[in-house]
């Protein structure tokens, strides 16, 4: 009887103390799984942050305030604080932010890396004058003397060529040209050989019609604008829908102009007139970004709001063209003599390409690892065409 009771006893006591070790071990794996290091000199466990670092191309250098960490792909355990971080790749413009690692944080960055000699490749041969883009940037219309083209500037499915094609022939006196809301006509303005009347015409841009089947509706015009503005309107109450309430009326009241990323996750706006952005319209995610952001909107000034993080950054303030790249986490600038990327809150501001080009026609080219630019490289006795560089 006393045996069995022993038995019974040690039973519960090893049990016990199988809980209590797993426990005790399992609670120190949490510990470290949310960052926390053990300090050897204390002998206490220390709340950290994580530092996930990776890279595009892979195999880069991390730097954490000049002190070589590691390569990317990897998480640092780091103390709360902020830092100067700098990832570099040889071949590669180095990538470089502030960040500030928070208490059982993880911080994420991926860093794009544009090549140190980006290099040609001619996409037109007989000329691109006057290019114009669509709202979306997904395509891009010219002349030359053989006629009026359009091209496609975004991915497409395999199988459909980004070749030029051609939408009309002849040589287009002073044309002017715009994209339709949904991008497959162009209202096109010209004037006819011999002609000082101007004359206006429809164009798909899906296929071609010759110059003479085009049909004149010059009187039909301003209905057609009229058209167009209405459809742009419900396209852009369709696509503000997808913001907070507050900032929804902001960009419609308050903005010139709007345009979604790619992935629809961030607005970039340029505002018309001032207003304030009232902090927490959503709460606030774990690991969100630390860069500075205004809520303050100024006129004149272009700025990205984040959907899912709630933050407002302030990328421009010079009215210049910005362009998404594909990535949805960077803009693209063109400036007189260079073209600049920068990340989506404003930081990081790299010059991948520095160079005659005619400005401001640069823009996003079928993935992020090319730019289509306006160049005669130099040659200012030659016609200007569109080449792709490769930045990456």
């Amino acid at each position: 009887m006393a045996k069995n009771k022993n038995m019974t006893t040690l039973r519960i006591f090893v049990l016990f103390s199988t809980f209590l070790v797993v426990g005790f071990f399992g609670y120190f794996v949490a510990l470290i799984a949310r960052g926390y290091q053990f300090d050897t000199v204390t002998y206490k466990f220390l709340a950290n942050g994580i530092l996930v670092a990776k890279s595009d191309p892979d195999g880069a250098s991390i730097y954490i305030d000049g002190n070589l960490k590691g390569a990317t792909n990897t998480n640092l355990k780091l103390a709360p604080k902020s830092y100067d971080v700098e990832i570099k790749k040889n071949g590669y413009i180095s990538w470089k932010k502030r960040l500030t690692i928070k208490r059982e944080e993880v911080t994420q960055i991926t860093a794009h890396l544009f090549k140190t000699a980006p290099s040609f490749s001619p996409i037109t041969f007989d000329g691109a004058i006057n290019p114009v883009v669509s709202a979306d940037f997904s395509k891009i219309a010219y002349t030359n003397n053989e006629g009026l083209w359009i091209m496609s500037v975004s991915s497409l499915p395999i199988g459909f060529p980004n070749e030029p094609k051609r939408i009309t022939d002849g040589i287009l006196q002073n044309p002017i040209y715009k994209f339709s809301p949904n991008n497959r006509d162009l209202l096109l303005d010209t004037k006819s050989d011999g002609s000082t009347k101007t004359a206006t015409y429809l164009i798909s841009t899906n296929e071609f019609t010759t110059q003479a089947n085009l049909v004149n509706i010059f009187a039909q015009k301003d209905i057609t604008l009229e058209k167009w503005k209405l459809e742009k309107s419900k396209k852009d109450e369709s696509e503000l829908k997808l913001l907070p309430t507050e900032l929804s009326e902001i960009i419609s009241k308050n903005s010139s102009s709007f345009v979604f990323s790619p992935d629809e996750t961030m607005v970039m706006y340029t505002a018309s007139s001032a207003a304030t952005l009232r902090t927490d319209l959503i709460s606030e995610l774990p690991g969100s970004s630390t860069q500075k952001e205004v809520r303050d909107i100024k006129v004149g000034k272009t700025y990205i709001y984040d959907i899912k993080e709630d933050k407002n950054f302030e990328v421009s303030d010079t009215g210049r063209s910005l362009y998404w790249l594909p990535t949805s986490r960077h803009l693209l600038l063109p400036d007189e003599g260079k073209i600049i990327v920068m990340d989506y809150d404003g930081t990081n501001r790299q010059i991948v390409f520095s160079g005659d080009y005619v400005a401001p026609h640069a823009y996003p080219f079928v993935n992020a690892s090319k730019l289509l630019i306006l160049t005669n490289l130099g040659s200012s006795s030659s016609t200007p065409n569109l080449y792709s560089l490769s930045i990456k």
